[in-house]
C-alpha cells in the first residue's frame, strides 16, 4: 500500500512539475515578453505543431526523414561501438594499440567533420547518418567498455577455477554485468543522435526538422521554429522512452 502511495505521489509530482513549467512559460511569453520573435506561448506551439502534422501534413514528411536519419545513425553507432568495446575489453594488446586513436577522435568535436562528410557523401541522408553514428558511437563504445571492465576479477578467477572458458565467462558473467551500463549509454545516446541529426540538417539538407527550423528562421517565422523544435523534442522523448522500456524488459532481474 505504501509503495503504491509512493508511486502515485511521484507521478503527481512529475505532472505538477511539467504543468508548472508550462504555466510559467505561458505567462512569461504572453504577459511579460509578449513578442513572438523572442518567445512563443506553449499553447500556440502545440496548436501549430498539431496543425502542421495532422491538418496540413506539411511537417510529417520532415519528421519521417529526420526519424530515419537518427534511427539508422543510432543503429550504425551500436554496430560500430559495441563490438569495438568488446574487443578492447577482451584484448589488452588491441586496447593499447587503439587507445591513442580513440582518445584523439573522442576529444575532437565530431560536428567539425560535418562539412567533410557532406563533401564525401553529398547533401543526402547518408552523410547525416554517418555524422550521427560518429557522434553517438563513442558513448556506446565507452559504456560497453566500462561495463565489461566493472566485472569483479575474483568472480572471473572463480569461474576459471571451475573450467569456464573465455566465451563462457563473457556470456554468463561479463555480458550480464555490462548490460546496465551499456543500455544506459544507449539511452543517453538517443538524445544525442536526435541533436546531431537536427544540426546536420541545418548545415545542408533537402528536408528534415532541422531544415524546417533553418528555413523558418530565414523567413522570421518563429512560431514555426518553436513548433518544429517541439516536434523534434517529442520524437526524441519517444525514442528515449522506447529504449528505457526495452532496458526494463531486458534487465528483468533489476
Amino acid at each position: 500500500m505504501h509503495e503504491q502511495d509512493g508511486k502515485l505521489a511521484t507521478s503527481l509530482l512529475k505532472i505538477g512539475s511539467v504543468a508548472t513549467g508550462l504555466l510559467l512559460w505561458h505567462v512569461l511569453a504572453v504577459f511579460v515578453i509578449n513578442d513572438t520573435t523572442l518567445l512563443v506561448s506553449p499553447a500556440v506551439v502545440v496548436r501549430t505543431a498539431y496543425d502542421m502534422l495532422f491538418v496540413t501534413g506539411e511537417l510529417y514528411p520532415h519528421l519521417f526523414a529526420s526519424s530515419w536519419i537518427f534511427f539508422y545513425g543510432f543503429i550504425l553507432a551500436i554496430v560500430a561501438g559495441v563490438p569495438l568495446g568488446f574487443v578492447m575489453a577482451l584484448s589488452p594488446v588491441v586496447r593499447d594499440y587503439v587507445n591513442p586513436w580513440m582518445a584523439t577522435l573522442y576529444t575532437t568535436p565530431r560536428i567539425a567533420f560535418a562539412p567533410v562528410l557532406l563533401l564525401w557523401f553529398g547533401i543526402g541522408v547518408v552523410s547525416k547518418m554517418v555524422m550521427v553514428a560518429m557522434a553517438v558511437s563513442f558513448t556506446v563504445f565507452l559504456s560497453t567498455l566500462a561495463g565489461l571492465d566493472r566485472v569483479d576479477r575474483r568472480a572471473i578467477d572463480l569461474m576459471r577455477s571451475f573450467g569456464a572458458g573465455r566465451l563462457n565467462i563473457l556470456w554468463r558473467l561479463r555480458l550480464p554485468t555490462a548490460l546496465p551500463l551499456l543500455l544506459a549509454g544507449m539511452r543517453v545516446s538517443t538524445v544525442r543522435s536526435v541533436i546531431v541529426a537536427i544540426i546536420t540538417e541545418m548545415l545542408g539538407a533537402y528536408g528534415g526538422l532541422g531544415w524546417v527550423i533553418y528555413q523558418a528562421v530565414l523567413q522570421i517565422d518563429f512560431v514555426q521554429v518553436w513548433s518544429a523544435i517541439f516536434v523534434a523534442s517529442a520524437a526524441s522523448l519517444s525514442f528515449f522512452g522506447l529504449i528505457g522500456f526495452l532496458e526494463r524488459k531486458i534487465l528483468f532481474w533489476k
